[in-house]
């Protein structure tokens, strides 16, 4: 039977809090970083916004 630290239940949300707020900020960041990709190779192109 395994047993489990009674103190340690209460910080058992900000751990998974935490790492969504990770994989958050990690997807959005790779987001920004292929948009940026694109953006790059659109102005190589010659495709610009006036």
């Amino acid at each position: 039977m395994a047993t489990t630290d009674p103190g340690s239940g209460g910080r058992k949300w900000v751990r998974r809090f935490g790492w969504l707020l990770a994989i958050w900020a990690a997807s959005v960041g790779c987001l920004f970083a292929v948009a940026l990709v694109f953006r790059w190779l659109m102005r190589a192109v010659g495709l610009t916004a006036p």
